[in-house]
């Protein structure tokens, strides 16, 4: 896995030389830290480089970290943000949180604050990065009927919720149209009609997404990922999910993630 990448962006030399050396003894050579000398040097780096946590000064000649700041909110990677500063500006500071800015940290720096506030920046950092895989492996079509059968309180919504909270059991039409007081076949029917997949289908999607984010979230192995979400064995649930997925779920977890989000 690629080491996360820590930028100091600062005009001073002696300070920003002094929280490079500060963030490398604490990293231990878990982060790659890099440092330059102004905004427009920090925007070029940020343009080629994902960078994961930016810590900057506000105060620098030609543009200041605010600016540098707004500049940055087009970027696809906007990272977590700890500002620094000399002198304590309200305007600054309601700024900075408009713009998302973690902490606003005063000079001089304790060793102790900075890592702090780095350490708070790492939590932040990754659970984005964990949001934006599980965004990334969202059924769209289980949103889109969620969403709708949501607005009322309907037999069909009932049955889904239902699936949703027996998944790792056998689960039959026959059973879930018993639990909403309807016929097998009219429930059958009317599940298509208001959901526009069949209830099999509802079934296997709902399976694989809880799947999905089993493989993301969890070390737990296929085997046991198979159990809990209702399949007797191991085989077919690789077989289904390679059906739906185009890849089997030992290779989805590891394209997942190697991803770079």
């Amino acid at each position: 896995m690629l080491k996360k990448t820590i930028l100091i962006v600062d005009d001073e030399p002696k300070t920003r030389q002094g929280l490079k050396k500060t963030l490398e003894d604490w990293a231990n050579g878990q982060f790659e830290i890099i440092s330059t000398d102004g905004a427009s040097a920090a925007i070029d780096i940020l343009k080629q480089k994902e960078i994961h946590i930016l810590i900057t000064d506000i105060s620098m000649p030609e543009m200041n970290g605010i600016e540098m700041l707004k500049r940055l909110q087009v970027q696809k990677h906007y990272p977590v943000v700890i500002i620094i500063s000399a002198y304590s500006e309200f305007d600054y500071a309601q700024e900075a949180i408009q713009l998302g800015v973690l902490n606003y940290l005063l000079k001089p720096l304790s060793k102790k604050k900075l890592i702090e506030a780095v350490e708070k920046a790492v939590e932040v950092q990754k659970k984005r990065e964990r949001e934006g895989k599980l965004t990334r492996i969202i059924d769209e079509r289980l949103v889109d009927v969620k969403v709708e059968e949501k607005a009322e309180d309907s037999h069909i919504q009932r049955a889904m919720n239902y699936v949703d909270q027996h998944l790792n059991e056998q689960l039959t039409l026959k059973e879930v149209a018993a639990f909403v007081h309807l016929n097998s076949s009219y429930f059958s029917v009317l599940f298509k009609d208001q959901t526009k997949m069949t209830f099999s289908e509802y079934v296997t999607r709902s399976r694989l997404q809880k799947a999905k984010n089993l493989l993301i979230e969890s070390n737990l192995p296929v085997s046991e990922i198979a159990e809990a979400v209702g399949y007797n064995t191991a085989k077919y649930f690789i077989k289904i999910f390679k059906e739906y997925e185009g890849q089997t779920p030992s290779k989805y977890r590891k394209t997942a993630m190697m991803k770079d989000f």
